[in-house]
């Protein structure tokens, strides 16, 4: 364990400095207060210096993670950061991987990378280390210095180059053994999200560029998260937008009675200017996107109101992957139209429509010529009623997957990633063991991620306001900070401070004394800017009257109490 010194903490030797105004380089809320605060300095794009105040608070979040993972009976190690270019050839991801993977050379030349992730180590670990089935269920986790190389860091540790991350690896002779591997680790983590009293949400996700076949992810739920959420309580369901399914409806369309008919619209290339124009809502019109395909471009159709979902369009066979919109001059070439008049009517290319098309009385789309649409067309008299699939994201209000409910949408950051990877790499690298009847078999794999610096910033996100952060009490740097009103000025003042300060020290309570002989109002900011659970101020006219305030970090109000109430409320 990394251990946390306690308690004996002045103010004035804490090294701390903070930050009236935001700075103007920090985007997000958890951004400007970690600067402000004094938790972090940053040193370039994406790397930053943890500060004493923020590591302490780092610190915490990863000694609960510590000690849920051993809880659940994983054992703990440390891999190297820097790892050879051999065993990502191995498993097909030096290339793979992208520009996100820090390519480094010493000085034999020889190729390295700078871990953003450790399954090819793991894996060379466990071929190396493991012969026999009896060996297994085995989970290997380390907390790590990681390094993706971003393109665009931002928002502070939330989307930093440099990060801590706590990555497990579960070793398994079977699917039913991973199976209960990953359900442990799901146990796991919720525990310790729970203890770190952060509201989440689990959520079905991709596996992305990881692979391997189930994945959820774990998410602090915050207006300003990156990752949209769908749910329903009714069903007990969650998924990340991008998976969740949107079904046909079961009701019957009424079709209009009017005939499709060729307008005038000029200069009307989207939904927006095309809606202006004919005096109608996007939910009346649809877009027919052109995306690449592998030999021609593949039409798909949505209503124009919706949004395509790149998971979902991935799955049409024939589509160019990664999934992109092809440009002019590829519409051009392919189909003799022009770009922003394409609709399905007569267009020559294979097309898929979403469910939702199809449930429109009428509808209003390209003409496949400049300046003109077709208004009340109709899905089965000019489309030919053809089948159609699930494209789009879903959005509140549609049906959930069950039917038990309908779907709501909140936004979250994500702090953790649990996948079964089943084979993928044990069979890449031939990391196998022998089962009971002496044959090999390729170990079954689960990994489990938490961002230990990105939980910092998401607590902070999910829990401040107008005056500064608000931390949830077992991650706090501190449980109380103490403030002598003038006690330079005031030794009765500096004798009550002092008293209850090394009292409280004797009870193994984190206290922060405040002894800067600075003016009041600077020491209250700077005790909310921090976000310190309580606030005790001693005064003269509180120890006149026998009275010490009292105030919660949650609370507009404070209470003036004695000594012993105080202490009472303290380390109840």
């Amino acid at each position: 364990y990394i251990q946390i010194k306690k308690i004996n903490m002045f103010y004035s030797k804490l090294g701390l400095t903070t930050i009236k105004e935001n700075p103007s380089d920090a985007e997000i809320i958890s951004h400007q207060l970690m600067l402000r605060a004094g938790l972090i300095r940053k040193l370039s794009a994406g790397l930053y210096t943890w500060m004493p105040i923020g590591l302490r608070v780092l610190r915490k979040v990863e000694n609960i993670v510590r000690e849920e993972m051993n809880n659940a009976g994983a054992q703990e190690i440390l891999m190297p950061a820097v790892q050879p270019s051999s065993l990502w050839e191995e498993s097909g991801r030096w290339n793979e991987y992208g520009s996100l993977l820090l390519r480094i050379k010493d000085r034999h030349n020889r190729d390295y990378c700078f871990g953003p992730t450790h399954e090819e180590v793991i894996t060379d670990i466990a071929r190396k280390e493991l012969r026999s089935h009896k060996q297994l269920p085995l989970n290997f986790y380390q907390i790590q210095t990681k390094f993706r190389d971003e393109i665009r860091p931002r928002f502070g540790v939330m989307r930093a180059r440099e990060f801590l991350m706590k990555d497990a690896y579960s070793f398994h002779l079977d699917q039913d053994s991973l199976e209960q591997g990953y359900n442990l680790m799901h146990k796991t983590y919720s525990k310790a999200f729970e203890r770190m009293g952060l509201e989440f949400r689990v959520v079905d996700a991709d596996s992305g560029e990881i692979g391997g076949n189930r994945s959820q992810e774990f998410h602090v739920i915050a207006d300003s998260g990156e990752d949209a959420i769908a749910y329903c309580d009714e069903e007990n369901y969650a998924a990340n937008i991008e998976l969740t399914p949107t079904l046909k409806s079961q009701t019957k369309t009424i079709k209009s009675k009017q005939r499709k008919e060729k307008k005038h619209t000029p200069n009307t290339k989207d939904i927006a200017s095309l809606c202006k124009l004919l005096k109608v809502e996007p939910k009346d019109t649809v877009k027919t996107l052109l995306l690449k395909g592998e030999k021609k471009p593949i039409a798909v159709v949505l209503r124009g109101d919706h949004q395509l979902n790149i998971i979902k369009a991935a799955k049409i066979s024939g589509i160019s992957l990664p999934v992109t919109m092809a440009d002019e001059k590829e519409i051009k070439k392919s189909t003799g139209y022009d770009f922003g008049y394409i609709g399905p009517i007569d267009l020559g290319l294979k097309i898929y429509y979403d469910h939702a098309v199809s449930e429109m009385p009428s509808l209003i789309c390209g003409a496949n010529e400049k300046d003109y649409h077709f208004v009340d067309a109709n899905f089965s008299d000019d489309l030919g009623n053809p089948d159609t699939i699930d494209l789009r994201n879903a959005e509140v209000g549609d049906p959930s997957p069950n039917g038990k409910g309908k779907l709501s949408i909140a936004r979250g950051i994500e702090v953790g990633h649990i996948f079964q990877l089943g084979t993928k790499y044990s069979q890449a690298l031939k990391a196998s063991v022998q089962d009971d009847s002496g044959k090999d078999v390729p170990l079954s794999m689960g990994c489990y991620g938490i961002g230990i610096s990105r939980i910092v910033a998401a607590a902070i996100e999910q829990n401040h306001d107008e005056s500064g952060i608000i931390w949830p009490e077992n991650i706090a740097p501190f449980k109380v900070i103490i403030i002598p009103i003038n006690m330079h000025k005031s030794k009765k003042v500096e004798t009550a401070a002092s008293d209850l300060y090394e009292f409280l020290k004797n009870q193994n309570i984190e206290v922060l004394f405040d002894d800067r002989k600075i003016r009041p109002g600077i020491q209250f900011a700077d005790a909310e800017l921090i976000g310190i659970p309580i606030r005790i101020v001693i005064s003269e006219k509180g120890i006149t009257n026998n009275q010490i305030e009292f105030r919660s970090r949650i609370s507009q109000d404070s209470e003036m109490l004695s000594r012993e109430e105080v202490i009472k409320r303290i380390i109840s």
